[in-house]
């Protein structure tokens, strides 16, 4: 069964579920899924019923579609969302890019949490991601290629649509919230990045390192959707503090900050 055809079941089902086409996607990281919370007339769909769909099987991550309005735009979000190191093979770990963009969207925020690698950051920091680097030695267009779905060779020199990273700095200016700016380092997890990685990781040019996000920004510029990208830095990379690094600490980061996430991105949302 080709993409296409897994594609047009999945898009049928949804749209069987009555929801509004829309224009805006969200895929929430570990921890931001609240941010799903505030979608007012939701309508929720849990992955597990979804044709073609993998679940997600990571805490902190609800594993649901969620459609709705939010600050008067039609959006859906990805409560949870679904990574390399859970088995999955990458079209399988951005099929929901494809799917958004069946269903209208135009537009793509995307969230993680992350390590600080920039010596200047601290925990709680949200850094607005300018561009990414791809650690993960795999890549979600290998294979053959759908002219239907994107081109073959797409351009990846504005991966995070300058345009919308000026709008979530001027509201952030507005909302007196202090974001950082960086670049985004992928790599496969589920180990944290040992001290030497993260030093080769500075080395390289990454302010942030995770284990998500790159791929189904790949897909997204392939299909076509602008995208803005949002790390909450949840800890600080190995070696910078001299403490051992848990998935608790992300989570507790990420409970920390959500007043400033939340607002940051429903007015970022009300301007796009």
């Amino acid at each position: 069964m080709t993409t296409k055809v897994k594609l047009l079941e999945t898009v049928d089902y949804l749209n069987e579920k009555k929801i509004q086409a829309p224009k805006i996607g969200l895929i929430l990281g570990s921890g931001l899924g609240l941010l799903a919370d505030e979608i007012e007339n939701p309508i929720k769909i849990s992955y597990s019923d979804i044709p073609h769909f993998p679940v997600s099987t990571v805490e902190g991550h609800a594993g649901q579609l969620v459609f709705g309005e939010l600050k008067g735009k039609n959006v859906v979000a990805m409560q949870g969302r679904f990574h390399y190191y859970e088995g999955y093979p990458l079209d399988h770990v951005t099929y929901p890019v494809r799917v958004m963009k069946e269903l209208g969207v135009e537009q793509l925020i995307v969230t993680n949490a992350a390590g600080g690698v920039n010596m200047e950051f601290e925990a709680g920091d949200l850094m607005l991601i300018t561009d990414h680097i791809n650690n993960m030695y795999q890549n979600p267009l290998i294979g053959p290629n759908d002219p239907e779905l994107g081109v073959r060779f797409p351009d990846m020199s504005t991966a995070y649509c300058p345009q919308l990273r000026e709008v979530a700095e001027s509201v952030a200016g507005e909302l007196g919230i202090k974001v950082q700016k960086g670049v985004y380092v992928a790599n496969t997890g589920p180990i944290y990045e040992t001290p030497a990685e993260v030093r080769m990781i500075r080395a390289i040019g990454g302010d942030a390192v995770g284990m998500s996000t790159v791929p189904e920004v790949i897909v997204a510029r392939h299909a076509g959707l602008d995208v803005l990208g949002i790390s909450c830095i949840s800890n600080m990379a190995a070696g910078i503090l001299p403490q051992p690094l848990s998935h608790d600490e992300v989570i507790e980061t990420t409970e920390r900050v959500k007043t400033d996430f939340l607002d940051l991105v429903k007015e970022t949302i009300k301007k796009m």
